[in-house]
């Protein structure tokens, strides 16, 4: 690489890890919120929050790197725009072909990185993270023993806390209530008591200390009564249902197995249009990263003795609309009313058209702006804008 090469590498570097890093972080933190709540209405661990993220952050990334990369590029060559510094490459001989050699260098690692994440490890944290949600309504996971609340262990069990310490490990005023499949009930209340694990991971003991038994059976005339300094409660842990097997729903398939079920003749008709629009749509979405620099470039630089940033906003709407173009057509594709084949590449087609017209306007029509006309409405809006705002009628008044 050149010392042109590292340069124009470090300016695309800078905003396309920006760009990634602030996108995963508002996409984890607006989730985040809501599986606090989640969470807490099921009654789980709050570490399980940190685990459901992390399966999540596969799914962020192969959203936020195209994103990313495009920003980056675009970025990059518009400060080489407006600090001049793309007049001095294109006056001795640089053409745009040239300057989108690192441009490229990044396309080919992040589209290589991008399909490996959707076409490999996006299925298995999407399964990972459906399982977790499952344990928690199960309550495989553990659910915790609300303070002050009747909490149900199982069928046959209600116990209540009335103060918990040192993070449930120091528990005090105790009340619990277990029924016997024979029909005899056992109540107990206690000052303190404590849960300890034993071998058996089905079964734990909750210790009781200074309390009252209560001993309820239809061979009993009277209840019998028994008071304590220490007694060992054994609680059986409910039997959870098995999650599902991972491949029920195609978020949950790598491409391989996409392509295997597309193609195969024994599937239902459903299954193969479901799993062939799936395959398309991350195909055509990681292929769509090779004409980001193309796009890029021809957004990135303003038209002459401009600094309007136009382009920026232009390019995030043009990749957001066409992703949900997509996301359309795979819906579309899905339901057999267009093949899969035709519904997800017909728009790629028409936006590579639309992005190859683009760049060559700009790099091989002198004076090209494929945006020029939007340039020419929006610096007219924005003046009419500016003449009415309250500095600007003060400013002129006085003069």
């Amino acid at each position: 690489m050149t010392a042109l090469d590292r340069y124009i590498a470090r300016l695309i570097a800078v905003p396309l890890i920006s760009t990634l890093l602030i996108s995963a972080m508002l996409l984890v933190l607006d989730r985040m919120l809501r599986l606090f709540d989640f969470v807490a209405s099921e009654g789980g661990p709050v570490s399980v929050v940190w685990r459901m993220l992390a399966n999540l952050l596969p799914e962020y990334l192969g959203l936020g790197i195209p994103i990313g990369l495009m920003l980056g590029i675009l970025l990059a060559f518009r400060r080489l725009a407006t600090t001049s510094e793309l007049d001095v490459l294109r006056a001795v001989g640089m053409s745009y072909g040239r300057m989108l050699r690192v441009p490229y260098m990044y396309a080919v690692v992040l589209a290589a990185l991008n399909l490996a994440i959707v076409g490999y490890i996006q299925p298995y944290a999407r399964y990972n993270y459906e399982g977790l949600r499952f344990e928690l309504r199960t309550g495989a996971l553990g659910a915790s023993i609300k303070v002050g609340e009747f909490t149900n262990l199982g069928d046959r069990m209600t116990l209540r806390i009335e103060e918990s310490r040192n993070e449930g490990t120091d528990l005090s005023g105790i009340f619990v209530s277990a029924r016997a499949p024979g029909g005899d009930i056992v109540s107990a209340t206690a000052e303190k008591g404590q849960f300890l694990r034993t071998d058996d991971p089905d079964v734990i003991i909750f210790r009781l200390t200074k309390g009252t038994l209560i001993h309820q059976s239809p061979k009993f005339n009277v209840p019998r009564v028994l008071t304590f300094d220490a007694h060992d409660l054994p609680i059986d842990l409910p039997k959870f249902e098995q999650f599902r097997r991972r491949g029920e729903r195609n978020l949950e398939l790598t491409l391989p197995e996409l392509a295997r079920i597309g193609g195969d003749p024994r599937a239902s008709e459903t299954d193969r249009d479901t799993s062939r629009s799936a395959f398309h749509f991350r195909v055509v979405e990681v292929a769509t990263m090779f004409l980001l620099p193309l796009l890029a470039l021809a957004l990135g630089i303003p038209p002459k003795r401009s600094t309007s940033a136009l382009g920026v906003f232009l390019s995030i709407v043009m990749i957001v609309t066409y992703h949900k173009i997509n996301e359309y057509a795979q819906s579309i594709g899905s339901l057999g009313r267009i093949d899969p084949l035709i519904a997800l590449w017909a728009p790629f087609l028409v936006f590579a058209g639309l992005v190859v017209w683009m760049y060559y306007t700009i790099a091989y029509v002198p004076g090209g702006q494929p945006i020029g006309a939007l340039e020419r409405v929006f610096a007219k809006a924005w003046k009419a804008i500016a003449k009415r705002l309250p500095g600007r009628r003060r400013k002129a008044a006085s003069a």
